[in-house]
């Protein structure tokens, strides 16, 4: 069964390197596309869509605005199962200054170059080891400046309640970008922050592996 990764603002499918899927599930790396002008985020989620076989099972995997990517295509497809990663599924588990922001057209007017540095600075300090470190900092470096501006604006303006189902979420107790305390995961992964993926790929790969099995494609016997 093929299983379609979706990396946060600014990333590809680097993020998901140390990700291992249980036999018999196929990884698929969807890349983002260009957004179009004043395009919403349900809209974008349409258009991403298109790049998924529906005509075989499948299942979703996203990683912070690839999470929130996934619950919006899950929500007009028909996956086996969701999978978010360090995000959250409805816009009511944003931190309020981040509704407020988008409310005010805050993300409109930030730079880009503004948030990589804050990234990079963040992830400088603390990403450990240094071969995690080196990466992030070549994904960073490699984000696509429109992209993460229009995405930026986009999560800010965000508004949804629905929850495709099933829907299983993996979150660290100190994640940074979207507080645990407000939103409901069904996996915990303590003193982990929100790029836990990368620093704690076996917790991660034992989780997907527990959650995955049971939609396991069966065999056909001859």
């Amino acid at each position: 069964m093929k299983v379609y990764f979706t990396s946060g603002i600014g990333a590809d499918y680097r993020l998901f390197t140390h990700l291992r899927l249980p036999e018999g599930f196929e990884a698929v790396h969807i890349d983002w596309i260009d957004p179009l002008p004043n395009e919403s985020l349900p809209d974008y989620a349409v258009r991403l869509s298109k790049k998924i076989d529906t005509s075989q099972p499948f299942a979703l995997i996203g990683l912070s605005l690839g999470g929130i990517m996934s619950v919006e295509m899950a929500k007009r497809l028909q996956p086996q199962c969701t999978i978010i990663i360090s995000s959250v599924p409805v816009s009511a588990h944003l931190p309020r200054y981040y509704r407020v922001a988008g409310q005010l057209g805050l993300g409109k007017w930030v730079p880009a170059s503004l948030l990589k540095a804050a990234t990079s600075v963040k992830h400088g300090l603390m990403m450990r080891p240094a071969a995690n470190r080196r990466l992030m900092m070549d994904v960073i470096r490699s984000g696509d400046d429109r992209f993460i501006r229009w995405a930026l604006n986009a999560v800010l303006e965000w508004n949804n309640a629905e929850i495709p189902q099933p829907l299983f979420h993996l979150h660290g107790t100190r994640d940074e970008v979207f507080p645990i305390g407000l939103t409901k995961p069904t996996h915990i992964i303590k003193k982990a922050g929100h790029m836990f993926l990368l620093e704690r790929a076996d917790t991660t790969n034992r989780i997907l592996r527990e959650i995955l099995l049971p939609f396991a494609p069966t065999l056909t016997l001859p």
